[in-house]
């Protein structure tokens, strides 16, 4: 994981928004789409930054795609960020 490739895709409120999603169950890309204001390829290409930051994983069931947090990912991020609370 690159703590750079985590934080680029950190610094966009609607990735943000999308990991408050997952952060409450698996979706498919239908279901995100569906909470925003946004075209399906917008959606699709924000996933596609989460997917490669290592904050989201992905798997193809038949012709869903679903999402998930990838939480090994934002622990490692949180234990760098507490590194700095000493």
């Amino acid at each position: 994981m690159s703590l750079n490739l985590a934080f680029k895709a950190l610094n966009d409120k609607t990735r943000r928004e999308i990991l408050e999603l997952l952060k409450t169950k698996d979706m498919t890309a239908g279901e995100i789409v569906e909470q925003f204001n946004m075209t399906g390829p917008s959606i699709s290409h924000h996933l596609d930054i989460l997917r490669r930051a290592g904050l989201i994983e992905s798997v193809k069931q038949g012709q869903f795609i679903t999402y998930s947090l990838n939480m090994t990912v934002l622990d490692d991020i949180m234990k760098w960020m507490v590194q700095f609370n000493k």
